[in-house]
C-alpha cells in the first residue's frame, strides 16, 4: 500500500490518499485538491505530489505520520 499526505505538500491539512498505485493516489489527491483547496492537480503540482507518494513501510511514511501526530 502507498500513500500521500497533503501536509507533505505544504498544506495545513491532514488528508491522506491511499492506494496500490501512483495513478490511484493521484486521482484521489486530485479530487481532494479541487474540492478542498480549489487547486487543479496538473503540471508541476502533479510532479510534486507524485514525488511525495511513498510506500507505507518507508521511512518517509514514518516521518509523515510523526508530523501528522504533532498537529493532531
Amino acid at each position: 500500500m502507498k500513500d500521500f499526505h497533503c501536509r507533505d505538500a505544504g498544506m495545513d491539512c491532514d488528508y491522506v490518499a491511499k492506494g496500490q498505485t501512483d495513478d490511484e493516489i493521484l486521482k484521489k489527491a486530485g479530487d481532494h485538491a479541487q474540492k478542498v483547496h480549489h487547486l487543479d492537480l496538473s503540471g508541476d503540482l502533479t510532479k510534486k505530489v507524485t514525488s511525495l507518494i511513498h510506500d507505507e513501510s518507508s521511512e518517509a511514511h514514518r516521518h509523515s505520520a510523526a508530523q501528522r501526530s504533532r498537529h493532531a
